[in-house]
């Protein structure tokens, strides 16, 4: 019996705002675009936090970098006279962090030399990456063909080379891929593996490896390249003495990632007269991001909130102008019978189903804005479950807040009075 009087109150709330079609239109808009824009803008800033913390991921929560830097005085130094600059990370250095702290897993040492590479009439520059096979355990990227260099390549000091898919493009073209033979410098190496590389930077963290990368055994770079480069810019010359340009280092448990990259700063620190190194911990900045996507996404709903305060404003005014309309209805309905409760009940029921309506409406054109910011600008977008529940929900509640006044405005007024009005 309940059901039947609550169903039929429902109904009978829709026919009386389906009496003023264009009024309620008007009135749900605020609701509309209040619920559409919350619903869009949190899509647009998880959709950017997202791909925020997928490139931090890329370097590994248990991970520290350890990475060369010039000190301010070498910079100096390097830009009055033409000498050879000698800074950085040394093959000791290496030693030292992978024996000197019990919760390293494992560690990989990077040397890097820009070379030309050519196969043929073919080539292009391409970043020479000199490792150990655990770069791979630390910096996971998929096989697309072949393999990856093995600690066997090592100890033989083979030529042997692993390109990324964007330089076996360029280089390789319809040739066939593994085991073919490409020049780095003037020197030859076989083409064992191709992998999918990923590039950019991470916060304030370049991303380990680029697209334009080639793989060699670390002993081989040493043997071939040495340790000594020279840069030409502007005409001028620059030579430099850098032993490691990094040194990646993955720890068995997160929780003591920030301490173990402190302690290897200080060690550093005791080996180096001048600051020529940076530590770069991965996991700090996940922290430092994540709580950055809770502020941002606090702040934009904040704004989109203020669209809902204001639809839920308009639907207050619009239920007080409809009590003074309909006055000798309500003074009818107190007449026969009806307690003040019902009368309540029956304008929430409007206001709820004016909210609730626009609410809906409101996350379809929510949704649709992501999918066309994403779709015209390329914009990574998130439409997920918490972003729709919460601005329905938040939409029901203020039919239910801003329409409790107007009702009990309502359910007050005296049947006598309201009988004589006109």
């Amino acid at each position: 019996m309940r059901q039947t009087r609550i169903g039929r109150n429902i109904l009978l709330g829709m026919e009386n705002l389906l009496l003023h079609k264009l009024r309620s239109f008007l009135t749900m808009l605020g609701v509309v675009f209040g619920v559409g824009s919350v619903v869009a803008m949190l899509s647009v800033g998880e959709g950017a936090s997202k791909e925020a913390l997928a490139q931090i991921r890329k370097l590994g929560s248990n991970n520290i970098i350890i990475t060369s830097a010039k000190s301010a005085q070498e910079e100096q130094a390097s830009t009055r006279y033409s000498h050879m600059s000698i800074y950085g990370l040394t093959y000791e250095d290496q030693a030292r962090v992978a024996e000197s702290f019990k919760g390293i897993r494992q560690s990989a040492p990077v040397k890097l030399i820009r070379k030309e590479t050519r196969l043929r009439e073919r080539s292009m520059e391409l970043r020479v990456v000199g490792t150990t096979p655990e770069w791979f355990d630390l910096v996971p990227r998929e096989i697309l063909a072949g393999r990856v260099i093995l600690p066997a390549d090592q100890a033989k000091r083979a030529p042997v080379a692993v390109l990324t898919e964007f330089g076996a493009r360029k280089i390789l073209a319809t040739e066939s891929t593994i085991g073919q033979t490409i020049r780095i410098g003037g020197d030859s190496f076989e083409v064992v593996g191709i992998v999918k590389s990923e590039s950019g930077q991470a916060g304030n963290i370049q991303i380990p490896d680029q697209e334009v990368d080639v793989y060699i055994p670390i002993e081989v770079a040493r043997k071939y390249f040495g340790d000594v480069f020279t840069k030409y810019t502007s005409g001028s010359r620059l030579r430099e003495r850098v032993e490691l340009h990094q040194i990646i280092v993955q720890l068995d448990d997160t929780s003591h990632v920030e301490t173990t990259a402190a302690a290897i700063e200080e060690m550093l620190a005791r080996f180096h007269k001048k600051k020529d190194y940076k530590v770069s911990v991965p996991l700090a900045l996940l922290k430092q991001a994540e709580a950055t996507k809770r502020r941002f996404n606090i702040v934009l709903g904040s704004i989109a909130g203020i669209s809902l305060l204001v639809g839920g404003i308009g639907i207050m005014n619009i239920m007080l102008a409809s009590v003074t309309e309909r006055t000798r209805e309500i003074g009818i309905r107190r007449a026969i019978g009806a307690k003040r409760k019902q009368i309540i009940f029956q304008f929430l029921i409007e206001t709820v189903v004016l909210s609730t309506t626009g609410g809906l409406i409101g996350l379809g054109l929510g949704v649709l804005i992501p999918f066309l910011i994403t779709y015209f600008s390329g914009m990574a977008t998130v439409v997920t479950l918490n972003g729709i529940l919460l601005p329905l929900i938040i939409s029901m509640a203020i039919g239910i807040l801003f329409g409790l006044y107007p009702a009990m405005h309502a359910a007050k007024v005296d049947p006598i009075i309201a009988l004589r009005h006109e």
